[in-house]
């Protein structure tokens, strides 16, 4: 059995539409250890969501892999190929079981006319040994720990009954109930003040520890990633163009779209000082760009090369990979 929790390899994926065939993800490869937290980061559009998504195979009907992609989940000794699983029994191993996900819009994951302990008590009896009292002791417990007051009312009650940061904690919560393997947290604090955004990301932090689980993390937030992530992996228009160390990548980011995100972050020690947006849009996946994705945006681009071929990952530091030919040029820093 492999060493990874899960692998990803050679992912490519494009959606069947009335335009034609559109590219999501780009070739995206990596993988996760038990008890690891990766951060995925990139601008809205980049194709985390996505990539995400096929980790679980939860993408729609008009989704296309590429025969090279293969995604690959190690668990209970076992390795299982997740693009090769077609039945719902078959799946059941990635949607709930050995992987959960936090969604980005906490509505769309309950249903109105069910109530939140009805939502979590059905899932621990699909996919742990509980019984119908065990699983819902497991869930009050779980939403006391997400920080929800009143727990017990709050079990009884529907999703359009509570608050938005309080729906968003309790969809935490019945993600984390399980105990998954692995859990997919898409914004997870979005929604939440800043002392239970803590108080979640604390939990998550000792259910890593204590169950050896790993993460991926897709926010917007790098302050988030800075204190929360082992390896972070920076995302744009489906390709990943640079990925390592969480402390590696944010003290020395290499690929010019890090820098300019890294540049958009306020800067408490002056103040004054203006923000400095990533200049430009990022383009529609209709037209993607030729050569570099990036080169469109990119203050660093080089005429007649970063719009002609696509940069190969390089390595500019241990574990920190950059795909960009400017990069490439200054040479790889010694470790």
């Amino acid at each position: 059995m492999s060493e990874s929790l899960i692998k990803v390899e050679n992912l490519t994926l494009q959606f069947k539409t009335d335009e034609g065939l559109i590219t999501a993800v780009d070739d995206v490869s990596f993988e996760i250890a038990p008890g690891e937290v990766m951060g995925l980061v990139g601008e809205s559009g980049s194709g985390k969501s996505v990539t995400a998504k096929s980790l679980m195979k939860l993408n729609p009907g008009n989704a296309v892999y590429s025969p090279e992609s293969k995604i690959t989940l190690s668990t209970d000794g076992r390795d299982i190929e997740v693009l090769s699983l077609n039945t719902a029994s078959d799946l059941k191993v990635v949607r709930g079981g050995a992987i959960s996900m936090i969604f980005q819009e906490p509505m769309a994951s309950f249903a109105p006319a069910i109530t939140i302990g009805d939502h979590m008590v059905e899932q621990l009896l699909l996919h742990t040994d509980l019984n119908k009292k065990g699983a819902a002791d497991l869930s009050v417990e779980m939403l006391e720990r997400v920080g929800i007051s009143e727990a017990g009312k709050r079990f009884n009650q529907y999703a359009f009954e509570l608050s938005g940061g309080m729906r968003q904690r309790a969809m935490i919560a019945m993600a984390l109930s399980t105990k998954p393997k692995l859990l997919i947290a898409d914004e997870p604090t979005t929604a939440l003040d800043v002392t239970i955004q803590a108080q979640v990301l604390e939990l998550m932090k000792e259910l890593v520890a204590e169950f050896g689980m790993g993460i991926i993390f897709i926010t917007h937030d790098l302050g988030v990633v800075a204190q929360t992530v082992d390896k972070v992996a920076v995302m744009y228009l489906g390709r990943l163009v640079e990925q390592g160390p969480v402390r590696e990548v944010l003290h020395h980011p290499a690929h010019p779209y890090t820098q300019g995100l890294m540049d958009a972050l306020p800067k408490l020690e002056d103040l004054d000082a203006p923000l400095t947006p990533v200049a430009g849009d990022i383009p529609s996946p209709l037209e993607r760009p030729n050569g570099c994705v990036f080169h469109t945006r990119c203050p660093k681009y080089i005429a007649g090369r970063c719009d002609a071929a696509e940069p190969k990952p390089f390595g500019v530091f241990t574990d920190h990979n950059v795909s960009c030919f400017v990069a490439e040029d200054q040479g790889a820093r010694v470790a």
